[in-house]
């Protein structure tokens, strides 16, 4: 679904109209910048767009914005462009880490030729009674999300830049439980963590502590070879 929250963004990065929806290689971009390189705003997963990224990092400079709802407004409507019944805050509040969840459907990066934007931006998502065509277990459509503001901006190359971005503490031999004490994310969260970090090549095994893998920082981390 195209939101104002994905117009606002193409316009946060490119404010030309003229270069939004370009096509190149037969793909619709979101917007290209003045330095030429490709924009690719992705409110949904990741995971959708994997294969397209891969096949346009072959011959060009590409940034992919990835926004995550650090604080989210939800407004409720009697109907479609009817009365507000309700407006409240989320307690769900969305944090750098949370990108992994993205991350573990999106091999793509790290890339020499790719920009992973994380961008923690309060939202306002109004929602309206389900339709037809909504899924039986839901309560309730979203019809619409905007941006309110972007909060943090943070750019991404390498897993060194995610791993300083994200403020960890960590040394020497450690497992998965370390890693949820050092960093506060849910045991969940972690797992995917050291996953996506392991694929990386930031993490190295070393062994078992019982049964838990032990890891280590790797000295020098995988970047993919430019084509």
């Amino acid at each position: 679904m195209a939101t104002s929250l994905h117009t606002q963004l193409k316009s946060h990065y490119v404010t030309a109209a003229d270069r939004h929806e370009v096509v190149v290689d037969q793909y619709r971009i979101d917007a290209i910048d003045k330095r030429g390189r490709l924009i690719e705003i992705q409110c949904a997963s990741l995971a959708a767009i994997r294969n397209k990224i891969s096949r346009l990092l072959e011959t060009h400079q590409v940034i992919v914005v990835k926004p995550l709802a650090a604080r989210k407004k939800i407004t409720t409507l009697h109907r479609p462009g009817g009365d507000i019944v309700s407006s409240r805050y989320s307690p769900t509040r969305q944090k750098l880490a949370h990108v992994f969840v993205e991350l573990v459907h999106f091999g793509a990066f790290p890339h020499p030729r790719l920009r992973l934007d994380v961008l923690l931006t309060e939202q306002e998502e109004i929602r309206v009674p389900p339709t037809a065509r909504s899924s039986w277990k839901k309560k309730y459509s979203v019809a619409e999300r905007t941006l309110v503001e972007v909060q943090q901006q943070v750019q991404l190359k390498t897993a060194a830049d995610l791993w300083k971005a994200l403020d960890i503490q960590l040394s020497g031999e450690f497992t998965t439980a370390d890693l949820v004490t050092a960093s506060g994310m849910p045991r969940w969260l972690a797992q995917k963590a050291a996953w996506c970090f392991r694929r990386m090549e930031f993490f190295s095994v070393c062994g078992k502590q019982g049964n838990a893998i032990t890891y280590r920082l790797t000295a020098k981390p995988r970047r993919a070879r430019a084509a």
